[in-house]
């Protein structure tokens, strides 16, 4: 398939355009308003940002899916009297993949475009070469003449993304700078959107646009425990190990196009991730098993300790490169995510718990 025949969801693609550092998800959230509030018989927004949506308020049981907003970042902390910008990473950043980057910084007047600098290779010795460089090695060159003209463009405290963009490369596989975590907030929104006017839906369906994940699941929790669901799936993308060097004995096999990522571990009920599975298996959904031994570090951590506890399970997609400023999936994976989510709650009767 030409990657100028595979059609793009609306709604995805306005999603990876949008800059959603952690804390200022503004942009994504109005995504998110935008197609999933039309569809949800309540919706609301909170103090931290998440955006929750309701369909079937009445139903039993209830289920709560989360997806993340917010997504990698920078953070000016200091501007020198050159001008220069010197800033710190919102969450997990490899240091190694900053420098000569272009950066779009969200300030009062708007955006402003600057570039990620360090010394060039031809400044360093040979033992600097082979050293990752620290934050406080790098800063933002907006190309102005000194501080004052800087601090007319930004502020200490302004946060900003890399300007790379969602674009096809062949087929349905696409790379952006965020699909950590665009394409789980995409996928909760989008089963609920699906769910929605369906005759003889027994549960209630919560999904939440969550904020804050990046730097402690923050939204997860505070969410979880206002919703107080019966049953939390989470969506967010796992590790592709389908490149030159992967090391399949520790990590898993997971390839893009393989389908769903189901994990199985002692974070997570049983009884709903068996039911995931045995989903995939009726509804011909291809997917991939994933083992975690202990904690997880997405939003299901949060999700399954909320109140009094909730039956959690975690599904995802495959992703190569995370948490770089070119992340690539299959975006048909993303699909078959939606279609499982979908399956799984229409399967899901009055009265069900997943008590073990």
């Amino acid at each position: 398939m030409a990657k100028s025949d595979y059609q793009v969801p609306k709604f995805l693609s306005k999603l990876l355009a949008s800059r959603s550092p952690s804390g200022h998800e503004g942009e994504a959230q109005a995504v998110f308003d935008e197609f999933v509030a039309p569809k949800a018989d309540a919706y609301e927004r909170d103090v931290l940002g998440n955006r929750i949506a309701t369909l079937n308020p009445q139903g039993d049981p209830s289920i709560l899916l989360a997806g993340h907003l917010d997504e990698l970042g920078f953070i000016v902390k200091y501007i020198d009297k050159r001008g220069y910008l010197f800033f710190d990473t919102v969450g997990g950043h490899d240091r190694s993949m900053i420098p000569g980057r272009r950066v779009r910084l969200k300030t009062r007047h708007g955006i402003v475009t600057g570039v990620t600098g360090k010394r060039a290779i031809h400044q360093l010795d040979p033992r600097e070469r082979e050293k990752v460089p620290k934050i406080h090695n790098m800063w933002i060159d907006l190309g102005v003449s000194g501080k004052d003209e800087a601090e007319k463009l930004v502020r200490v405290g302004d946060t900003g993304t890399y300007d790379h963009e969602f674009e096809l490369l062949h087929g349905s596989v696409g790379t952006a700078r965020a699909f950590d975590n665009k394409t789980g907030a995409y996928i909760a929104g989008e089963t609920l959107r699906r769910l929605a006017g369906e005759p003889g839906l027994a549960a209630k369906v919560v999904a939440v646009g969550t904020a804050q994940e990046e730097i402690g699941l923050r939204g997860a929790a505070t969410s979880t425990f206002a919703v107080a669901p019966d049953y939390g799936i989470a969506i967010d993308v796992g590790h592709a190990t389908d490149f030159p060097d992967a090391d399949n004995k520790r990590f898993g096999e997971f390839k893009l196009g393989g389908g769903v990522i189901i994990t199985r571990g002692p974070q997570l009920n049983p009884l709903v991730t068996d039911g995931l599975i045995a989903t995939a298996e009726a509804e011909n959904i291809a997917y991939q098993l994933e083992a975690e031994r202990g904690v997880i570090s997405n939003d299901s951590r949060a999700i399954q300790v909320a109140g009094p506890g909730v039956a959690t399970a975690t599904i995802g997609l495959a992703l190569r490169y995370m948490h770089t400023p070119s992340e690539m999936v299959d975006l048909e994976d993303i699909e078959a995510c939606v279609q499982l989510l979908v399956a799984y709650i229409k399967s899901l009767k009055s009265g069900d718990r997943a008590v073990v």
